[in-house]
Parts: C-alpha cells; structure tokens; sequence
C-alpha cells in the first residue's frame, strides 16, 4: 500500500499501524512480516454489488498488502463505481484490516475547496518547530506514547518532549495567527496547510479569536488534501472538548461538513466525522441529529455494521442517539451485541426495539 512520503501527523499515525502489524507478525510469522489482509470491509456500494467489488478487488484474508492504486484501478472499472478508495488500519489479529470505500452515480458527492495557488508558508521559526514536533510524536508512536489532553482546547501529549513543544506553539501561533490562517486558505503547498489546520488549534481563545479559528478549521475540512481535511478535524474536536469546558470561549462548532465527510469514500474522513459528531451530538441537539439522519443516515447505519468494534463503536453511537436512546440503553445494547436491534430503531425510531433475551 503505497502513498505520499511527507512528513505529517496522518503519515506518522499510518506508520503507527504497519508497525503494530509488524510487530504482531514476528510473533507469528518468523519468515515472513509483510503486512497481510485481513478483514475487508466495503462501504458506500448501495447499488452496485458488493461481490462484484470483491471480485475485482481480487483479495482475500492473508493475501500480502497490495499497492492501492492497482486495486483501485481495478475497481474503478466496475461499472456503476463513480470512484473507489482502499485504505488500511489496524489491526485485526496480526493483519490489517482493509476499507474499501465506494463513490456511486448520484450517490451524496462532497465538493471540496478549488486548491489554492498562492506561494505563502509558515514563518520559519513555526515552520522548523513544527517539524521537530513531528519527529517527536514519531518516537512517542514508536514508544507506544501518544495519548493526548485536550481538555485545554488544543492537544497535550502525555509525551513529555511532545508536551514541551505543542507549549511552543501557543506564543509562536498567537504572534502568527493571522499568517497560520492564510496559509491554510491560499497555500498551494498541502504540506504547509496540514501543518497550518494542525498548528491554528493553539492561537488564542477570546470569544471573537474562536470564532477566527473555527472558521477557518471549518473551511479546511473541504480541503481536497485528506491530510489537511485530517488535521482539521484532529483540531475542531480538542478545541470542541475546550469549549464545552470553558464557555467563556464561546465556541460554536457547525456539523454541517462533518455530516457531509460520513458519505466521504475517504475512510478517514469517515472516522474522524464520526468521533467529532460523538462530541457534538452529547446533548443530543436535534438539528444535528436531524441533519444526520436527513443525509447520512445510510453511512452510519454502515459503519456501525463494521466487524472491528473500535471502529464500529462511534457510529453505533451516532445510531443510538439516532434511535432516541440514552447513554445507558447504547452502552447496554452494545455490550449485549444488540447491534441490529439499535439500527433497525435508528432507521425506525417510531419502532419500539425488541430488549435481547437474557441468558440463564
């Protein structure tokens, strides 16, 4: 599976994945460590056969890892397959767990920002400590340290190298917000906005400067770089989770794109909604709520079919709340397996859901 060979906190967090793969592998397969399949999970495909894709997928469970672009050339020729997007996470078992996301004809299509053209970057001071930055949270992934803060409104790694830069960043963006925010809007380079949408989240939190930044986070979430469209959303939850804890912010955060990226065929852009509509949907706010289940109500009920429960577990909230649930239904449902009984209420909520029979 081959991508794009820069630097940015999405590379890292792929990086992180094949290493647990291969180190699961040497466990198991001391000749051989090359990352396999394992689970293949197909979304998006409402029209066109999923057997027809896994046909021209040509895959199966403990094949190596292929080179993305072959299998997405082959099923792009599918016909009725608008667009096609394989991705890997980890991990199931010792293997790699692989998305293949499916665009249809006249399915939901998300229009992303024209790409900028202008020659602006970050100051260079900015610039270099955000690059050192990246190689710290490279040892703290390697060092099985990434956990993070963000009860401040922007991210604190447990990781104390990590922790001492991000500290960094909060004068160096504060003196440079208003050139952070240009870079992420008119940067012809994708690398230079990724950092941007990472960076702006540590600028300064006065009710009119929130408001600056969330913003531009938001018009970063159209970026057609899925590493920017990343960061943006690694940005908006920590400074969502501030908000809730600091209301003098004044932070208000729309839902309306992130509701759009659940149809995303990009299998991050689908996680990365379905985390940030968890916060946002917690005091169960109808409009949202509302405008989940009026246009991606299908890619929830998906998603929470997945097989690998992390990945599963933020969409099936989603359906719960969906389903007109509380906190405790969901978590019970969940734990009992009910996965079923909660999205046929989600899709019927009208429908009163069948409790599962208690086992003696």
């Amino acid at each position: 599976m081959r991508c794009r060979c820069v630097l940015t906190l999405a590379a890292l967090a792929a990086g992180a994945l094949l290493l647990c793969a291969a180190a699961s592998a040497r466990v198991a397969f001391t000749e051989d460590i090359s990352p396999r399949v394992g689970l293949i999970e197909i979304y998006g495909a409402h029209k066109v056969s999923p057997q027809k894709i896994r046909t021209a997928l040509g895959l199966v469970p403990g094949d190596p890892l292929p080179s993305r672009e072959s299998v997405e050339g082959r099923i792009n020729k599918v016909p009725g397959v608008l667009a096609a997007r394989v991705e890997a996470a980890c991990c199931e078992q010792t293997r790699m767990i692989l998305y293949v996301g499916i665009e249809e004809k006249d399915a939901p299509h998300f229009d992303f920002n024209p790409i900028p053209t202008g020659d602006i970057t970050l100051a260079p001071g900015l610039s270099d400590k955000y690059r050192e930055f990246l190689n710290a949270v490279a040892d703290s992934i390697r060092g099985q340290n990434a956990d993070e803060d963000l009860t401040n409104g922007y991210s604190l790694m447990a990781d104390p190298e990590c922790r001492n830069i991000q500290t960094d960043f909060i004068p160096l963006v504060t003196r440079d917000l208003a050139l952070v925010n240009q870079v992420l809007r008119e940067s012809s380079d994708p690398d230079q906005r990724s950092a941007a949408a990472y960076l702006i989240q540590y600028g300064p939190r006065a009710a009119h400067n929130s408001k600056f930044i969330v913003d531009a986070l938001q018009y970063a979430l159209r970026d057609q770089d899925e590493n920017v469209r990343q960061n943006a959303m690694r940005a908006l939850r920590a400074i969502a989770v501030g908000g809730k804890l600091h209301p003098d912010q004044q932070v208000h955060i729309e839902p309306t794109w992130f509701v759009e990226l659940l149809n995303s065929v990009v299998w991050s852009d689908r996680r990365g909604a379905t985390l940030a509509l968890v916060d946002l949907t917690d005091h169960r706010d109808p409009e949202t709520l509302a405008l989940i289940r009026e246009r991606a109500l299908q890619s929830v009920i998906e998603m929470a079919r997945w097989r690998d429960l992390r990945h599963a577990l933020p969409a099936f909230i989603l359906a719960g709340r969906l389903a007109g649930l509380d906190e405790k239904q969901i978590q019970s449902a969940w734990l009992s397996g009910d996965r079923e009984g909660v999205l046929e209420q989600a899709v019927h909520p009208k429908k009163k859901r069948r409790e599962p029979k208690k086992q003696a």
